[in-house]
């Protein structure tokens, strides 16, 4: 496990802005940097920003990488249970992959009654629904309590800041948003990847609650995953030794708490009104920090820290020279 007393040489070691003018077709997202190559390829370089509240609050170091090697890991263990994107790494913060036409629908798959944000079904459950995304719960059910059985929750894909909107199959298929055949094929592959990535965290003792996967189809119409799967910022994870104590308790799931620079913020201003303050150094490090830690836990596996004497962008842009 990676200290903060490790990570402070790392201070510094910021991926804000990947801009290689080199590259052609630049798209410039919250999070990552994109470049669509003239043979169908496109180059995905994983920043090190955070953003919350519709604006950058903060850069994170090597949370990028964390989050590039994440996905990595799980792109390799389910390969053969769906096929992805990937073409290669070349960097550490980098994902060459196929381009693909992302379809219009996120699928959310959950084992639990959590969530946050007006779509999720707690939310929605604690308002008296219980027919939601064509699925029908039980009365009486409890925050975080698990679910009589696994099940995706759909939503639109908000383009170009859109709001989601909770889906039925039904609904999908009606809109033509997917085939029948498209829906059967996105959801038997969710269903397929989320039983892997609950098997192996339980066996890292962590329970994946629920995770979201973005899929798209290539120029034969192959259906693939695309984005990310299973990192920290698509999925959410729990602690499994201390869940049922906690649960009984009627308290929150341990759970990786990436929201320390978005609740110092909270803590100081009305971040959608007021100017936002200065965040300290060592807030930015222990987020560091925790990303690291769920990386590790995760994954099993050592962070490996890159070489603090070279710069993160100038390491990328030699290492992405062959597609200039």
């Amino acid at each position: 496990m990676v200290d903060q007393a490790a990570l402070r040489a790392y201070s510094g070691y910021v991926l804000d802005d990947a801009t290689i003018p080199e590259l052609p077709n630049h798209y410039r997202g919250k999070v990552r940097d994109n470049y669509d190559l003239p043979d169908g390829w496109r180059i995905i370089i994983a920043s090190d920003r955070i953003s919350a509240f519709d604006i950058n609050l903060a850069s994170i170091p090597l949370k990028g990488q964390v989050l590039t090697q994440t996905a990595r890991f799980w792109f390799e263990k389910t390969a053969e249970i769906c096929p992805n994107h990937i073409i290669e790494y070349p960097d550490p913060n980098v994902a060459v992959c196929k381009k693909l036409t992302i379809l219009p629908v996120e699928i959310v798959v959950r084992d639990y009654l959590a969530g946050t944000t007006g779509t999720s079904i707690l939310s929605l459950y604690k308002q008296g629904q219980r027919e939601m995304y064509g699925i029908t719960l039980p009365d009486g059910m409890r925050d975080n309590q698990k679910l009589p059985q696994t099940i995706i929750t759909p939503t639109t894909k908000a383009f170009h800041g859109g709001h989601d909107e909770p889906l039925t199959a039904s609904e999908i298929v009606e809109r033509n948003l997917l085939s029948a055949e498209q829906w059967k094929t996105v959801s038997d592959y969710a269903l397929a990847l989320f039983a892997k990535g609950r098997e192996m965290a339980a066996a890292r003792g962590l329970i994946l609650v629920d995770t979201k996967y973005e899929f798209g189809i290539d120029e034969t119409g192959k259906i693939m995953i695309a984005d990310e799967i299973h990192t920290p910022d698509s999925s959410r994870y729990w602690f499994a030794e201390s869940y049922s104590q906690r649960f009984e308790a009627g308290e929150r799931p341990e759970s990786f708490d990436k929201d320390f620079v978005r609740s110092w913020v909270v803590a100081r201003c009305d971040p959608y009104k007021d100017p936002i303050p200065e965040i300290p150094a060592d807030v930015i490090l222990e987020t560091s920090r925790v990303y690291i830690d769920a990386y590790e836990r995760i994954t099993g596996q050592t962070f490996a820290l890159p070489d603090v004497s070279v710069p993160v962008l100038e390491r990328i842009r030699t290492n992405l020279a062959r597609y200039f």
